[in-house]
């Protein structure tokens, strides 16, 4: 096996490579319709080709016998701690119990510390028990639980942290809208935007009543959300693609 940095020519590859491990991990739990339309909303050709040609992306591939069986994509969000986020580590069904899936993510993890990340975080839908069970097994910790919206489906997402270096400690930002409320914004909790992270934002400091969301490219609070969990700013643009399920193993 050979890992190595995934270049455009390598798209059509992922894309294949992501269909039959999202069928693998979630087959028996989503239906394959909606399966096929995940895979050609998140992994647009073009969309895919400027992220993995995007230097800020860590974005790793196995290749075994000249194909490619393997990826992981991760990226670096500038809260105010500086966290790494796996947004895919997928394995092709018929290279898993390997080591890929370990290998990857030991890749992406050293990446991610060169550029002194503070945690790492991932998100795996509890359906993908292989998934939970991988970043359990790579020393991850289960920080939290939540449910995601796909289409007209509703899921149960974990979400996993390993911490890596030192804790800044994190603060809430008081902010006044445009419409004159006090909000209350949580830089611990955020998701990733093209041009910036949004952050949760919450209407008391106890953060008991959820405001919504702060665009932490333009500091505006218009942001909405849609049934596919796509996220965008009314104000600037940013925009967050529909949620992704991390199929790792």
């Amino acid at each position: 096996m050979e890992l190595r940095d995934a270049t455009a020519a390598d798209v059509s590859a992922i894309r294949a490579v992501a269909r039959e491990s999202l069928l693998a991990s979630y087959g028996h739990a989503v239906d394959e319709a909606l399966l096929t339309e995940a895979v050609d909303e998140w992994y647009d050709t073009a969309e895919l080709t400027a992220e993995i040609e995007d230097e800020r992306t860590v974005y790793p591939v196995a290749v075994v016998d000249g194909d490619v069986v393997g990826f992981a994509e991760s990226y670096v969000v500038g809260r105010r701690e500086r966290v790494g986020e796996i947004d895919w580590l997928h394995v092709h069904p018929d290279h898993r119990e390997s080591g890929i899936g370990s290998a990857l993510l030991e890749r992406a993890e050293a990446e991610l510390q060169e550029v002194d990340v503070d945690r790492i975080e991932a998100r795996v839908l509890v359906a993908n028990e292989a998934g939970t069970a991988f970043y359990e097994a790579e020393g991850y910790e289960l920080v939290g639980e939540r449910t995601v919206d796909i289409g007209e489906e509703t899921f149960d997402e974990r979400e996993y942290r390993k911490q890596i270096s030192r804790l800044t400690g994190i603060s809430e930002g008081v902010v006044e809208t445009a419409a004159g409320d006090t909000v209350y914004v949580a830089f611990d909790e955020s998701e990733r935007g093209s041009e910036g992270p949004f952050y949760v934002a919450y209407a008391d400091p106890d953060r008991d009543q959820r405001y919504g969301y702060f665009c932490g490219n333009c500091e505006g609070t218009d942001v909405a959300i849609d049934t596919m969990d796509r996220m965008e700013c009314g104000d600037c643009g940013n925009r967050r693609k529909p949620s992704r399920w991390d199929a790792a193993y």
